[in-house]
């Protein structure tokens, strides 16, 4: 299906570009979100006639969307959330949750504006893209806790918070390193004195073959 882009689509064009796009995409994206048009004469024309005052809507609104970049782009929001001891939620952070959490901090987006491919199921700091306008687009940080003291801490130190558990599972996975290590390096400090001990008992069978042969010469010569 055949549409006229209404503004800049990532991977699909520039503001007034007839692109060919598939039907569902159309229908459910595009069209609803007046992002386009479809490509029929009637609307190419309107579109021609519009061109100019369509493209400085958009070089004003990229001029507004840039000035909220300015104070948008990293910004932090602290989700707070329960979750196990392995970090792991009980349930997710999706877009429409970001959007809240930011518009809450004084911005004004909108879910559709949230990038996030996959709802965020774990505690720590996960950057978000949040797209102002389709030329500008800023990244913010969600800073998913279980309070807001961890919250703070993950801010401060830029990793996630490792519950009492986690911490003792590292430790005893240290400890498990060191000792196999310690085993190994034990193993390879037997392995010359097994090497020599083959080697003396060879040496002593060895010697007991040739007093035995040297045994038997004497007896055959006093025969």
């Amino acid at each position: 299906m055949e549409v006229i882009l209404l503004e800049r689509i990532e991977k699909l064009g520039q503001i007034g570009d007839v692109v060919n796009v598939k039907p569902g995409h159309a229908r459910n994206f595009l069209l609803p979100q007046r992002k386009a048009l479809p490509a029929t004469k009637a609307n190419k024309e309107f579109f021609e006639k519009q061109r100019s005052q369509l493209e400085a809507q958009n070089l004003e609104r990229k001029s507004e969307a840039e000035a909220v970049a300015t104070k948008m782009n990293g910004t932090f929001v602290v989700m707070v959330r329960q979750a196990g001891d392995a970090g792991q939620l009980y349930g997710s952070v999706n877009a429409r949750d970001i959007a809240d959490a930011l518009t809450e901090a004084g911005f004004t987006v909108n879910r559709q504006q949230i990038r996030l491919d996959v709802p965020i199921k774990a505690i720590g700091l996960h950057p978000v893209h949040v797209a102002l306008h389709p030329e500008v687009v800023v990244e913010v940080t969600a800073n998913v806790a279980r309070s807001a003291e961890e919250a703070r801490t993950q801010e401060e130190t830029g990793q996630a918070v490792l519950s009492s558990e986690e911490q003792e599972k590292a430790a005893e996975a240290a400890e498990a390193v060191v000792a196999e290590e310690e085993a190994l390096a034990a193993a390879l400090d037997e392995v010359p004195v097994a090497e020599e001990n083959v080697t003396a008992e060879a040496a002593d069978a060895l010697e007991e073959i040739a007093e035995e042969a040297e045994d038997q010469a004497e007896a055959e010569k006093d025969a």
